[in-house]
This record gives C-alpha cells, sequence and structure tokens, in this order.
C-alpha cells in the first residue's frame, strides 16, 4: 500500500519531467507587422526575425530582422522595410499584376541571384517579391501580401502582411 501512495505521488513528477518539447522552428510563413510605436522606458516598435520565425521588439536582443516604416517627409508617404545590419540588405525581383502572378515569381524564386542590394525595401506594395540578406548573412524571400498606408491618431501608420521562406544555413538556395 505504501509502494502506491508513493508511485501515486511521484507519477505526476515523472510525466512533468517527460514532456516533449513541441516548438519546432519554422523557415516559412505568413506574419503581419506595423510600424505602431510603443514606449517603457524608451520607444520600440515590433518588427520580425526570420531565425526565430516571430515578432520581436527592437528592445529584444535578437532584434527584429526588418521593420516597417512610413517615410511622410514626401507626400504621397511611401511605405518601405527597413533592416538593422548596417549593411544594404534588400533587393526587389519585381512587382506583378497580380496576387497570383507574385505568387507564381515567389514559388518559383530557387536561388539568390548576383544583386544589387539596398539599403531599404523601398517603396513596398502588394503583389511585390523581394530578396532580404541579413548580416549573417543568410536570406529570405519575400512576397508582399497587402498593405496599409494610413493616418491614424494623427500619425502615419504602416503594416505589411508578406509571405516568407527563409534560408537559414547561409546557402543562396532556398527550401521547395
Amino acid at each position: 500500500m505504501k509502494r502506491s501512495l508513493i508511485l501515486v505521488f511521484l507519477m505526476p513528477f515523472v510525466l512533468a519531467g517527460c514532456s516533449k518539447n513541441n516548438e519546432t522552428s519554422s523557415n516559412s510563413g505568413t506574419v503581419t507587422i506595423n510600424n505602431k510605436t510603443f514606449q517603457s522606458t524608451t520607444y520600440y516598435v515590433f518588427g520580425f526575425l526570420f531565425s526565430e520565425a516571430k515578432k520581436v521588439s527592437t528592445l529584444d536582443v535578437p532584434g527584429p530582422d526588418i521593420t516597417v516604416s512610413v517615410n511622410s517627409d514626401t507626400p504621397p508617404n511611401r511605405l518601405y522595410l527597413q533592416a538593422d545590419n548596417l549593411s544594404p540588405s534588400f533587393y526587389k525581383v519585381g512587382t506583378y499584376p497580380d496576387a497570383q502572378s507574385a505568387a507564381a515569381a515567389f514559388d518559383g524564386l530557387l536561388t539568390v541571384g548576383n544583386y544589387q542590394w539596398a539599403e531599404l525595401a523601398d517603396t513596398i506594395a502588394p503583389n511585390q517579391v523581394w530578396v532580404y540578406k541579413t548580416g549573417t548573412p543568410s536570406y529570405a524571400k519575400i512576397r508582399i501580401i497587402s498593405t496599409i498606408n494610413e493616418t491614424r491618431d494623427n500619425l502615419p501608420y504602416g503594416e505589411c502582411t508578406f509571405e516568407w521562406v527563409y534560408q537559414p544555413d547561409g546557402s543562396t538556395t532556398f527550401p521547395k
């Protein structure tokens, strides 16, 4: 009887120790980021970190690979993606007439070419395909699905929804 009570008492601890970590890092998906500013002790926004396949704040370490911003200096406002890796990181593969053409180009982009990299992905719009080079370098391809570029609470607001595929090993070939 004592043995049974001990086993019953210990069973939850044994089972808790045997739990599996089902979290897996994804190398592709769809995400929406925006330029909404938050404040704690300093200002920050949320961007996207490809290596962890998640949104992270500009205060996190590591911080986001890309963030979305609005250039309101010259009307009409321009929506763009920026990187914080201190090197030219974006190449626009093309702008397509519709979502189906953009998806076909995105799916057909299997390797990174010898590109003339730009500092910003400027100006982003739906049905564009971009390649992003991280600071490591690794590569991601991005298909812009939708954007919002408007004024909210008297401030320029920008939002971008994109499909992405990340090549984490630094090779120039994207997984199929």
